[in-house]
């Protein structure tokens, strides 16, 4: 089961997955653009890079960097690009600190 959190200053969604018992496994942050609410719609255009933290913060797993880095979105949007790494780098940290992802979603 999955719960998707969106912002519209922030540059990531995060996605909070839970088995379905209810039980929490982890959390799944994708970067993206912010969030634009358009006639009762959210849409995020993804940047490629993810975030896996699992629920117990035994695992935190940067993923797809390489499809990042070969969408060329250094290139055609660097200040993009740049806003993208720095949110994946903020989760990251985030992730590791004593209150984890969770405090983001608080």
């Amino acid at each position: 089961m999955f719960t998707e959190h969106f912002w519209r200053t922030r540059w990531y969604a995060v996605k909070e997955v839970r088995t379905g018992a209810g039980v929490l496994k982890g959390w799944y942050c994708d970067v993206t653009r912010p969030a634009v609410v358009d006639g009762g719609e959210i849409r995020v255009v993804d940047l490629d890079l993810d975030l896996w933290v699992s629920a117990d913060g035994s695992s935190v797993l940067r993923l797809d960097e390489d499809e990042f880095a070969a969408s060329g979105l250094a290139d055609s949007d660097p200040q993009a690009a740049a806003e993208a790494s720095r949110a994946l780098d903020a989760l990251e940290h985030q992730a590791h600190a004593p209150s984890g992802l969770g405090a983001l979603l608080a």
